[in-house]
């Protein structure tokens, strides 16, 4: 069940997008598992893809056609990743996007493909040909909540999100939805993210606008400590509101602000939805002397096995955080200036335990569905952020019959 999650209704059109729906059967039967995005002409793409080395063929031609074409469809399945399928798989991808693009009248490079579901098994192209038509048939404006459900694999529930600001009088909305709940660490994962604005974002913005606003969200979560093949995420300006962006503006600043929300949103979503999750869990870093030292301690933590069953025990057993930030390789560690926190309950004072905690304190924040671990190191002045969940039976249960 996830973690204080709301399924989000109330989804704001996008103008410039329209997104069809359709059951294709590529894995699953009787429900929706192929989604189609058509983008207004001159809408500006940038995407965030996998770290993985066996990256999935459509993570390859995504990253081929984004340099060769300006997309005018993204085509999205679930069921199947399409990665570890060789040759055949790539050639399978190039087809997909080679169909839909001649029921669409574009070239295939303006299309992008996407593909979600288990690993090393042919694609479906059966399934192609029947959820092409099927979804071109019923483009809308206001599929979003459909959509949200029809890309979902593991997922328990469908998530999305919609933000609005006024500029100059004119409304700007930015809706996304994303997909995860296993196989879930920074650098991407498996899950997808797309997220909309009409805002007209010039070209020349738009892949650093992605990259910053992914690292502050679909790359400070994990679940698992697993990358994907096939993670990616889109960022879409259709320039259809009549507002436009200038770098450094406030105007600028404030629609930075509002992706940034949504991207939050999105990504946190992932982790409450995260396979078996019952926990929550916010794990700040504070006074690091670099960046990277900052995460390799809030990773290390968060992908702790004996940390994340302790935080589904509710068990207070704060030695084995103390023991994965040691082991985190921060070089020269001064432990006598290293705080811990739970929420407001410190239990590590300048390296040891610290005299006002006690046990119970420590179990009652442990037993919330939802708290921050909060380690401060005493060496700099760099702060990070990221969010995981705690290691549950049903994460084994799920994960061992997903194929099944």
């Amino acid at each position: 069940m996830a973690v204080n999650f709301t399924v989000f209704e109330d989804f704001a059109v996008v103008k410039g997008v329209r997104i069809g729906v359709a059951q294709s059967a590529v894995r699953y039967k009787d429900r929706d598992d192929m989604v189609v995005f058509e983008l207004a002409e001159g809408t500006e793409v940038a995407g965030v893809f996998t770290t993985n080395a066996f990256c999935a063929a459509p993570v390859h031609i995504c990253r081929r056609n984004l340099e060769k074409a300006s997309p005018r469809y993204l085509l999205i399945n679930t069921g199947n990743a399409n990665a570890g399928t060789g040759p055949k798989g790539f050639k399978n991808a190039e087809l997909s996007c080679a169909m839909l693009a001649k029921a669409a009248g574009v070239t295939a490079e303006q299309v992008l493909p996407f593909s979600t579901g288990v690993i090393g098994e042919p694609l479906n192209m059966e399934a192609f040909e029947r959820g092409i038509p099927a979804a071109l048939d019923n483009l809308s404006e206001s599929n979003w909540a459909r959509a949200g459900r029809g890309i979902m694999t593991t997922d328990t529930l469908p998530k999305g999100y919609s933000k609005q600001v006024e500029i100059d009088g004119k409304t700007v909305t930015i809706t996304g939805l994303s997909k995860g709940a296993g196989m879930i660490m920074p650098n991407m994962a498996t899950m997808l993210g797309f997220i909309a604005t009409d805002a007209s974002i010039p070209a020349s913005v738009m892949q650093g606008w992605a990259r910053k606003l992914a690292d502050k969200s679909f790359n400070r979560i994990t679940i698992d400590g697993d990358t994907s093949t096939n993670d990616s995420c889109v960022l879409m300006a259709t320039g259809q509101s009549g507002v436009t962006i200038t770098d450094g503006t406030s105007e600028a600043a404030t629609i930075f602000a509002a992706l940034e929300e949504v991207f939050q949103v999105l990504a946190q979503a992932i982790v409450r939805d995260g396979e078996g999750a019952t926990k929550f869990v916010t794990i700040d870093v504070e006074s690091a002397a670099s960046q990277k030292e900052a995460l390799d301690v809030g990773y290390t933590v968060a992908h702790s096995p004996l940390v994340k069953t302790a935080l589904y025990a509710s068990d207070a057993n704060w030695g084995r955080i103390l023991a994965a930030v040691g082991r985190s390789g921060v070089q020269n560690f001064d432990l006598d200036k290293v705080q811990i926190y739970l929420d407001d309950v410190q239990i590590v004072e300048d390296g040891g335990r610290c005299d006002s905690y006690t046990e119970e304190k420590g179990a009652a924040v442990l037993a919330q569905s939802e708290f921050t671990i909060c380690i401060q190191l005493g060496r700099g002045d760099i702060n990070e952020r990221l969010w995981t969940c705690d290691l549950s039976h049903d994460y084994v249960s799920i994960n061992a019959d997903y194929r099944s």
